[in-house]
């Protein structure tokens, strides 16, 4: 297992359990909105905010096993939990893009998933995962592949939210000190998409590198709770760091393959 693998690796177990201990964050502190997505079930405001402090703790426990005794069934839980969690957003009556701009959350276990499950020993669910041992290599490339389209989503889910001018992103222009905070969103969706499609057809490690100190500058943007929506967004972060480690490799054995053909 080379050096860029075990990065890969720890990049996105860390990235994982920052996002479900981040958004565990939110359930302790019983987040308002929170209650449209427990009213998806037909759950009413006060049991909601009886369950929040419950999922909360639950989500910050799973995400610290991440940390300290990473398993396969954590990471599989993690990838159906942080999928249902996003699709609460749209089902709950929110844009669809705020389950777009959120492929991080269920991306970065998914990625462990295809790449360290297997590697010619047995998969066990609750055994303690090792990288070395359970490194797939044969999923490499198909893990760099999804890993593009994981950072894609996220990155045009944000420039979605942009060009239909969110009102959360509205505010962080305006606190800012821009007098249009709507044409100012419209530039940034333009950019930011274009960098989406850039790392969706051909990803270059400085044009990857850039996206992720923007992805990290702007979701310090947030005017409450800033750490907590900072840590959540791990999955975010995460994913297009490991796609940075990824990309010298994937690229060499891709003009292997040209070369051999």
């Amino acid at each position: 297992m080379i050096l860029e693998d075990k990065k890969i690796y720890h990049t996105l177990r860390i990235a994982a359990a920052m996002c479900f201990i981040g958004h565990g964050a939110f359930g302790i502190i019983t987040k308002e909105i929170w209650c449209n997505y427990f009213a998806v079930f037909g759950i009413g405001h006060h049991m909601a905010y009886v369950l929040m402090p419950w999922l909360g703790t639950f989500d910050i426990c799973m995400g610290l096993s991440l940390l300290v005794y990473p398993t396969w069934a954590a990471v599989g839980w993690l990838v159906v939990w942080g999928a249902v969690t996003a699709l609460l957003r749209p089902m709950s009556g929110e844009p669809f893009a705020e389950f777009v701009e959120r492929a991080g959350n269920f991306g970065a276990p998914l990625i462990l998933l295809i790449l360290y499950s297997g590697g010619g020993t047995e998969f066990k669910w609750f055994a303690k995962i090792d990288p070395v041992k359970e490194f797939n290599k044969d999923n490499f490339s198909v893990a760099v592949k999804c890993l593009k389209v994981i950072v894609f989503l996220l990155i045009i889910g944000h420039a979605w939210l942009n060009l239909i001018e969110k009102k959360g992103l509205m505010g962080q222009y305006a606190s800012l000190g821009f007098s249009n905070p709507a044409h100012v969103a419209q530039i940034v969706g333009i950019f930011e998409a274009l960098l989406a499609l850039s790392v969706l057809i051909k990803p270059v490690r400085p044009v990857v590198f850039a996206l992720l100190v923007w992805k990290m500058s702007t979701e310090l943007l947030y005017p409450h709770w800033e750490l907590f929506e900072w840590i959540e967004r791990g999955g975010s972060y995460g994913t297009i760091l490991a796609l940075w480690f990824a990309l010298p490799r994937y690229t060499i054995s891709v003009r292997n393959r040209l070369v051999t053909t």
